[in-house]
Parts: C-alpha cells; sequence; structure tokens
C-alpha cells in the first residue's frame, strides 16, 4: 500500500463517531467519483482501516458521460495515494438518453466490488425518502438506505465538504448535480428547502429518523413473513395482510428470479387468487400463478425452466 497515513484530525475523530463502518477484519472498498462525499468516505474509511490494520480500497468508476471525466480518476488516485489506500479505475460504456440516472446506477452496480462502501450522508437518506414518498412506495421504501454499505448516513453533507476542505482535498465537481431534469436534485434544491421553510426547522434529521424506525418496523415484519408459507392458499388468505404481502413478494422474487420485488397490484392479485376468488393471475414477464388442490405454484415462460 502506498503513502504514508496521516493520523486522524480532531475533525476525523469527531466524524467517525457517527459513522458505521463494517467490523474489524474487513477490508474496506470504497465507491470514490471523486465528489465530496465519497472523498470524505475515503478518508473516513483509511482512518479507521489503518487503526484496525484493515485494508482499504477507492474504487472510481468512469462513466465516459463528460468531457475531461478521466481526470476524475487522477484526483481520486491522489486522495487514495496520500491516506494510503488502495486504487483501482474501471470504465463504462454509456451514452446520454432516458432513464440516464438509473441507467449509471445500474452500471456502477455491475462492476463495483461486493460490499463495497458509498458516501450516501444524512442529506442523502432524507432526500431519498421523499423521493419514495412520490412514487408512492411502501414502509420499505420509507426505510430508504439501511446502514450496510452506507456508513456515514449519520454525516450531513455539509460536513463532508468541510472534510475535504480541511484535508485539503479539492473535490470533482458534477454539473449534472444541479441539472434540474433530474428529479433529486429537485428534491435536493427546491422541495427540501420548500419544506424546511415551511416546517420552520432542517427537515434533514427529521426524515433520516423516521427511516430508522420504519426501517425497525419493516425487518420486524419481514421476520413475521417467514413464517408464512405463500404455496398455502389456505394459510396465506388467513394471514395478516402485511405479513402476507411480504411473503408473496420474497416468493414470487424466488420463484422467478426477479430482480425487484412485484408491485402491489400483482400482489393484491395472487392474493385474490389465494382466496379463491380467482384460478390464476399474470405476474408479469410471462409468469403467472395458479392454484390447485389448495396450492399456489409459479408457472414459468416458454423456455423457462420450467413450472416451480
Amino acid at each position: 500500500m502506498s503513502g504514508e497515513p496521516h493520523l486522524p484530525s480532531p475533525l476525523v475523530r469527531s466524524l467517525l463517531d457517527r459513522c458505521r463502518f463494517p467490523v474489524a477484519g474487513t477490508p474496506l472498498r470504497c465507491a470514490v467519483s471523486g465528489g465530496a462525499d465519497s472523498l470524505a468516505l475515503l478518508v473516513l474509511a483509511a482512518a479507521t482501516a489503518h487503526a484496525r490494520g484493515d485494508e482499504v480500497e477507492a474504487v472510481h468508476v468512469d462513466h465516459g458521460l463528460r468531457v475531461g471525466s478521466a481526470a476524475d480518476a487522477d484526483v481520486v488516485a491522489a486522495a487514495a495515494e496520500r491516506h494510503g489506500a488502495r486504487f483501482r479505475c474501471v470504465s463504462v460504456a454509456l451514452e446520454s438518453g432516458p432513464n440516464l440516472e438509473a441507467r449509471a446506477r445500474d452500471a456502477r452496480r455491475a462492476v463495483l466490488p461486493a460490499g463495497v462502501l458509498t458516501g450516501h450522508t444524512a442529506d442523502d437518506q432524507a432526500e431519498t425518502v421523499l423521493l419514495n414518498l412520490v412514487r408512492g412506495s411502501g414502509l420499505d421504501g420509507l426505510a430508504a438506505m439501511g446502514p450496510e454499505g452506507h456508513p456515514l448516513l449519520g454525516v450531513r453533507r455539509a460536513e463532508t465538504h468541510a472534510l475535504c476542505e480541511a484535508e485539503g482535498l479539492v473535490p470533482v465537481v458534477d454539473p449534472s448535480n444541479d441539472d434540474p431534469a433530474f428529479r433529486r436534485n429537485r428534491m435536493r434544491h427546491e422541495v427540501l428547502p420548500l419544506l424546511a421553510e415551511v416546517a420552520e426547522r432542517d427537515l434533514t434529521p427529521v426524515l433520516a429518523r423516521q427511516a430508522d424506525l420504519l426501517r425497525d418496523d419493516a425487518m420486524l415484519l419481514e421476520a413475521l413473513a417467514e413464517g408464512v408459507d405463500a404455496a398455502d392458499a389456505r394459510l396465506l388468505a388467513a394471514a395478516p395482510v402485511p405479513l402476507a404481502r411480504r411473503a408473496v413478494r420474497a416468493w414470487l422474487r424466488t420463484e422467478t428470479g426477479a430482480a425487484h420485488p412485484p408491485d402491489s397490484a400483482t400482489v393484491a392479485r395472487v392474493l385474490a387468487v389465494a382466496r379463491g376468488e380467482a384460478v390464476g393471475t399474470d405476474v408479469g414477464v410471462g409468469w403467472s400463478v395458479r392454484r390447485s388442490a389448495g396450492r399456489l405454484r409459479v408457472v414459468g415462460p416458454v423456455g423457462a425452466a420450467g413450472d416451480r
């Protein structure tokens, strides 16, 4: 590992008190774009890793969407060397067009290592809660991001900028972060400030705390739903609806191999089949659920491995 790690400053130590990094003995691999949040993540991860003798690595993904974006990797590489971290750059092919934000996110996830840490802050958490609210998300969506993989959820965005300044790091400025074409940016620059003005208080801690409370509730329901056999029509129909819904979502994802859980309308149709209101229903992309002899089974599309 190149570079000599700096002794943690008082600011680093104070921020570490609010960070939740993986347990000692875990390599800390950080997704570092070069922005203030991810550079702060690298600094804090390096301080944590060096204190306990763990490995720390900065992984930079170059989407190639901006002229000169390759220079961002140089910023990250320099910061990694200064803080005694390994550095790795991965390039992905991505073109401008519809759903750019989602496609960029999917491209990153495809190349980043398992267990990678990201620099999402409490401010990102608040934005995520509101974004999921306007999308009509249920309990899980309003619980937003959990601490796994997101060690900086207890840190504010202003603090990551302050840390970079204190460390002499000049973050990369991505113009797309101010582009109102992206809904998150409008939530950040327009909606949250307006809500704070109406509430006459900083709403970020409030929304982040709500996410934590709702996540606890969601985890409890998830654990209880594991005891519901979604293939048993009678038991599924008799189960409390919140547990039945969760059982169906988990069952369908397992049976179909879907990357995302089914929507609420699909789940409602499956519950109707369990209650005997229909003998079967489509559950998307050629898959269907059928009831026979009191059991539900998932029927695959043509060319699939077969009925489940």
